[in-house]
């Protein structure tokens, strides 16, 4: 066993930075983006009531303590120890009640004073940026000059931290190592640690034998809590993402399905229009047929007109023969057989 507890629980978070002023307003200084006129002197913690109430699973997994500077800015320190996709939104909605909540006691707008909240996070945030500092306020796209203050959010990925990368802000980097690298495990501090005034006595405050055997039932029970939040939060985490890989496959299916009947839809279309083709040639060769059978009509009336009137010019000239003929004297049995032409026909003339 180590000679310290971890400074992340809830009951040793708390003796350290919500029972020590001057504690906690060096971590304020520390991790803030405060400039030299505008850091921490003095604070008061808030009274009970005013703080923010918490479901079972947030008290399982969430220390915070809260408090208020002489210059009436108001704090949230909280610390997360797991990571969920509402906890940005949830630390938003409970510093703009912490915002909002002064101008219940009668101030007027211009007095309102900025809230901070400050939350470490023990577990990889999903957040689409590099390194371990996360800063948050409300900025003018185009001139990043023009800020509303009233709401400062700082988030800091303790599993993104690496002190060997960081030369500067001595005390940002103490609290962060105190954090990250004092745990029930640790048998002696590092030196740089037991150096500083204050990281050294945050150290003596978390030496296990300064605890009494109550106050570490309720230590391992925080850590037991941690263990079931974590271990529900990865069972929610499995059946998203068995919903999600359900959704996919069967987005997958639909789209495929629609593919398929979008390439069917297009080969029907395309035998509707070959259909479409065949038929107007049909039509086309139906009307060619009728054009010929009409010549062919044509071509017989005439052959028909050409017959009648050769038999016409004929017959004439066999009446022009039999006249000469019957002028001459033959008779009509002999005009008859010479010309084809009828006994009537030869009387008639």
């Amino acid at each position: 066993m180590g000679k310290y507890l971890d400074p992340k629980a809830d009951l040793t978070f708390k003796k350290i930075f919500g029972e020590h002023k001057h504690l906690v307003i060096s971590l304020l200084n520390a991790m803030l983006p405060l400039k030299d006129d505008e850091r921490v002197e003095s604070i008061e913690y808030w009274p009970t009531e005013k703080i923010p109430k918490r479901t079972q699973v947030e008290k399982d997994s969430i220390v915070d303590v809260c408090c208020k500077d002489n210059k009436q800015r108001e704090f949230i320190v909280e610390m997360q120890m797991s990571w969920t996709e509402s906890f940005k939104k949830r630390v938003l909605f409970n510093a703009s009640k912490a915002y909002v909540a002064q101008s219940e006691s009668g101030e007027a707008y211009q007095l309102l004073q900025p809230v901070y909240a400050l939350s470490f996070v023990n577990e990889p945030m999903h957040i689409d940026a590099d390194g371990y500092y996360h800063y948050y306020q409300l900025v003018h796209q185009q001139n990043t000059d023009e800020i509303i203050d009233g709401l400062q959010l700082v988030f800091i990925d303790l599993t993104k931290f690496h002190p060997t990368s960081i030369t500067e802000k001595k005390m940002q980097v103490l609290w962060l190592r105190f954090l990250t690298e004092i745990n029930a495990h640790t048998r002696e501090a590092p030196s740089e640690m037991l150096e500083n005034p204050e990281v050294s006595q945050a150290l003596k405050i978390v030496e296990e034998a300064a605890y009494t055997p109550a106050e570490m039932r309720a230590y391992n029970k925080f850590w037991d809590n941690i263990s079931v939040a974590k271990t529900l939060e990865y069972a929610r985490r499995q059946e998203i993402e068995e919903a999600q890989r359900t959704i996919a496959e069967a987005k997958a299916k639909t789209e495929q399905a629609e593919a398929k009947a979008e390439q069917a839809e297009a080969k029907a279309e395309q035998a509707e229009a070959k259909a479409e083709q065949a038929e107007a040639k049909a039509v086309q060769a139906e009307a060619k047929a009728k054009q010929a059978e009409a010549k062919a009509k044509q071509a017989e009336a005439k052959a028909k007109q050409a017959k009648a009137e050769a038999d016409a010019k004929l017959k004439q000239k066999d009446i022009d023969v039999a006249c000469k003929l019957k002028a001459m004297g033959l008779s009509c049995g002999q005009i008859a057989e010479a010309t084809g032409l009828t006994f009537v026909q030869i009387e008639s003339l």
